[in-house]
């Protein structure tokens, strides 16, 4: 193998060779550390030593031989023919001086033969009466042509001092010190196996990891030879490398590295004495050599891969108490919990009495850090020690908050055990806060309340205040329209808790603070907290909860527009954080958005992406409001088979006590709705009613339970019900939003005289338009259509119908566009004589503002007196704008105007 960086040293080799040739002996001693390349370069003369006539006696040292007498001795005899040396016996010493004198006129015997180049690699592993015929050798054959090459690693000597010391004293001594290769030489080498562009990538990183040890460096080209991996392999070749370096260092070097690698980021020569029980002076020979071979930088390992292989190689049973020992040592020392509690972590030990404390305040530690899986090591293992029943709620608690960012169903499961020790009377109220926030986080509102109640020892008295239903029990300040459905079956309802207990009321603000949403303004600064709150948040454990409130609370109140950059914004942010369980939250949350945009099909695909998040698709409070948010889009596109598919699975304990049970509740109502089973979908929906009312969450704006009870009630015959539900939405402190005065105004419409009707679906038409739900908007056309067609309208009623279809269509509600104008198969055409596919930038360019707001008045069913009044202009003013419009779209009247001026308003209302 061709050798890098070692001209020099060649060419000194060279020159002894030659010297040797001559008649005058040498000594020459190649010395480094480990793995530096002398036995490379101990070869390499041998080879050109044989290719010149020389003969070349060789011998390897090794620490497994050296107590053998005369071992390495015997190598070099077996290379010489039969008789060429003599025969070795007996001890070296007073008596035997004889001996050694026959061996060396021997040798020098053979050098008039030819040149003799003794090669003895590893000297300093040599048994001692080798050395001693070595030296005596060196002594006596100044003059023939003997040249004697040995190896020896740095910071390895010998035993011996005589033997190092009488040969530096020969004339004749030479010295060769190898130092590992620098960054230029670790280049070359790379570009020469591997190619100048893999040198050019990856020639830094393999001179950092391997800090010019050449074995080390040809290990690690090797590998990526054969594997193509960058980074080495745990028993590939460079792990292989790093053992054979310590190998050949000797026991005392091999287990200190154990130690090093053990104690990681404690390590210090220091450290690793204590631990070693041996002297400062030993450790840090130790500790040299392995620096000197690339191995360690200081007392730490160079690469990590390098400590993985001494870890692998070291005895379990044996690297378990080291780690033990080490955390004793660093606890005594007092390093930082997170270093000690490492240690515990690899020994997997509980056992010391401090062990438990630390454990806690490392996982502080490490959250704070954002090392989230570290910190839930640590409340693991503190889990399973001896911790007390407080102790441990409060760790389940920490790991819940922790479990969110991978998994939401495992952050529930957390809490099973916290829950179970709260019943059973088993935890202090300390213990409890953390609990109630991250349940109630969780939308899990019933058992915050159950915590929140314990907290306050108030339960027994709020329960006898209200009743089962939690309404006040005398003296209401208004008429509850739940009252008058007494007659309806009870099988109708879900049953509001599990059977045989009793319902508990909510305080309004406790539990349920994050489902909270901020009064509407029509200014639109509802949303203003909530947006100055993001730009400023970022997303963790601690924030990852009040980011998903503020975003509702932006939905619900400014709409999805506001909305639905914030869900990217953090879906995101979840993705850079590798935070699995918090990109499903905010994917769940993005597929609301666009549910309540009336992207139907977008709605689906995005809770479908959700899901797929998930490392089990159900089983979790969490998955079932996913489910639910799936159900709704598929029964609002017809997919009735789908949604009965999802509503089939199997629903997790405790889900009638969370919002994301109302979710499904509400989901569930709207597929029996669609599939005309009323009376089940009025249960549904009173539930809904119920207990948002209890929960002090009875705000349409957060879910309009009303409007589907109240459509119930109208398919069953109950008209004065239902209106008595409308009625009571339209009083609600949300109904001045137009979201939810929209949808209440074309159910107060179906309950209305025609006259009335057309009216009041016009106001809920003007009202859902500027807020973004296509959906919403298509059910108030249609209506509007259907009206408009009864009074005898037909233009109007046909212009608002395609209209609708058109938007049916394009938020994916099939069903709903076949009942708007059933058969039609593509976009309807306008009458004869006109055209109306424009493009939206073609409408844009040729239309003025003034012309675009007649233009899209018109095109949703409006009169000119209707469209004049809207406008504060006349109804001349009007008239002209609508005649400018038909000449610049070459049209002739209203029929035709096209269906992309709805994009105009909808870019208007952004």
């Amino acid at each position: 193998m061709k050798l890098i960086d070692r001209e020099e040293e060649l060419a000194a080799m060279d020159s002894a060779l030659a010297g040797t040739a001559a008649g005058q002996a040498g000594i020459v001693l190649i010395e480094g550390a480990v793995g530096c390349g002398k036995s490379e370069l101990a070869d390499a003369v041998a080879d050109r030593a044989e290719a010149a006539g020389a003969t070349v006696l060789r011998a390897l040292g090794s620490a497994a031989e050296r107590d053998i007498p005369l071992g390495i001795l015997r190598q070099l005899t077996a290379c010489t023919p039969p008789g060429a040396l003599p025969e070795l016996t007996g001890e070296p010493g007073s008596g035997h001086v004889g001996a050694m004198q026959a061996f060396s006129a021997a040798a020098g015997q053979l050098a008039t033969l030819a040149p003799v180049v003794i090669v003895v690699d590893d000297v300093h592993h040599a048994d001692d009466q080798s050395c001693a015929y070595l030296l005596h050798l060196a002594r006596s054959t100044r003059w023939a042509r003997i040249l004697l090459v040995l190896t020896e690693s740095v910071h390895e000597r010998g035993d011996d001092p005589v033997f190092g010391t009488e040969l530096l004293r020969r004339p004749n001594f030479q010295r060769i010190r190898l130092e590992r290769l620098n960054a230029a030489a670790v280049a070359r080498l790379v570009s020469e196996q591997l190619g100048p562009d893999t040198a050019e990538r990856l020639a830094g990183r393999f001179a950092e990891a391997t800090g010019g040890n050449p074995l080390l460096l040809r290990a690690m080209v090797e590998e990526h030879r054969v594997t193509g991996a960058e980074e080495p392999e745990v028993g590939g070749a460079y792990a292989q490398a790093v053992l054979t370096c310590l190998y050949r260092c000797g026991p005392a070097v091999r287990e200190l590295a154990e130690v090093l690698a053990v104690l990681d980021d404690l390590a210090t020569a220091e450290r690793a004495a204590r631990l070693l029980d041996l002297p400062p002076a030993t450790v840090n020979r130790g500790v040299q050599a392995l620096s000197a071979a690339g191995i360690l930088d200081g007392a730490r390992f160079r690469y990590p891969a390098a400590r993985a292989a001494v870890l692998e190689w070291t005895d379990d049973t044996a690297r378990a108490e080291l780690h033990r020992r080490a955390a004793e040592l660093a606890h005594r020392n007092g390093v930082a919990a997170s270093s000690v509690a490492a240690q515990l972590l690899a020994a997997d030990r509980t056992d010391l009495p401090w062990a438990v404390p630390v454990l806690h305040e490392a996982a502080e530690q490490l959250l704070a850090d954002g090392l989230a899986e570290r910190a839930s090591a640590c409340l693991e293992l503190a889990d399973r020690s001896g911790a007390d029943d407080g102790q441990r709620a409060q760790f389940r608690t920490m790991l819940a908050a922790i479990a969110a960012r991978s998994d939401p169903g495992a952050a529930e499961r957390h809490l099973a055990g916290p829950l179970e020790l709260l019943r059973a009377g088993a935890l202090a109220p300390a213990r409890l806060a953390a609990l109630a926030r991250l349940l109630a986080a969780q939308g899990r509102i019933d058992e915050a309340a159950e915590v929140l109640e314990r907290i306050t020892g108030q339960d027994q008295a709020e329960g006898a205040a209200r009743d089962g239903a939690g309404r006040p029990a005398q003296g209401g300040r208004w008429a509850d329209p739940l009252d008058g459905l007494s007659a309806f079956p009870r099988w109708a309802a879900a049953p509001p808790t599990e059977p045989g207990t009793v319902p508990r009321p909510v305080r309004a603000g406790s539990p349920t603070t994050l489902w909270t949403i901020p009064e509407y303004a029509v200014d639109g600064s509802s949303g203003a907290a909530a947006e100055l709150f993001l730009r400023g948040a970022t997303l963790s454990e601690a924030t990852v909860a009040p980011i998903g409130q503020a975003v509702r609370a932006l939905l619900l109140t400014e709409g999805p527009a506001r909305a639905m950059p914030w869900c990217h914004l953090y879906t995101e942010a979840a993705i850079r954080a590798g935070a699995p369980g918090w990109q499903a939250a905010f994917t769940a949350l993005g597929a609301e958005v666009l549910l309540r945009q009336g992207d139907l099909t977008g709605a689906e695909s995005r809770a479908a992406a959700a899901m797929d998040l998930l490392p089990e698709r159900g089983g979790s409070v969490f998955a079932a409001g996913v489910s639910a948010t799936l159900i709704r889009a598929c029964t609002a596109q017809g997919r009735h088979d789908a949604a009965a598919r999802e509503l089939a699975r199997p629903l997790p304990d405790g889900l009638a006590g969370s919002f994301q049970g109302l979710a499904h509740l509400r989901a569930r109502g709207q597929y029996h709705l669609a599939t005309n089973r009323f009376h089940a979908a009025l249960g549904d929906f009173l539930q809904i009613g119920r207990t948002m009312r209890r929960w002090g969450l009875d705000r349409p704006l957060l879910l309009p339970w009303r409007i589907g009870a109240a459509e119930a009630l109208i398919q069953l015959g109950e008209a004065h019900q239902a209106a008595r539900f409308v009625a009571d939405q339209l009083a609600s402190r949300d109904a001045a939003h137009p979201w939810v005065h929209g949808i209440s105004l074309r159910l107060k419409a179906a309950l209305s005289e025609p006259k009335e009707r057309q009216a009041l679906l016009a106001r809920a038409v003007d009202e859902l338009r500027t807020v973004g739900d296509t959906y919403e908007l298509v059910l108030a056309m249609a209506d509007f259509g259907q009206v408009l067609k009864e009074t005898g309208d037909s233009n109007r009623a046909n212009m608002v119908n395609r209209r609708a279809w058109h938007l049916a269509d394009e938020c994916g509600a099939h069903a709903l566009r076949e009942r708007i104008l059933p058969g039609h198969t593509a976009t309807p055409g306008a009458p004869e004589g006109g055209r109306t596919d424009v493009g939206y930038a073609e409408l844009d360019a040729r239309l003025s503002e003034s012309e675009k707001r007649v233009a899209m008045l018109a095109v949703h069913g409006h009169t000119n007196r209707e469209i004049a009044m809207k406008l504060y202009i006349t109804i001349s003013t009007v008239e002209q704008h609508l005649t400018r419009v038909y000449r610049k779209l070459n049209i002739t009247r209203r029929q035709q105007l096209p269906v992309d001026l709805h994009l105009l308003g909808a870019a208007e209302h952004a």
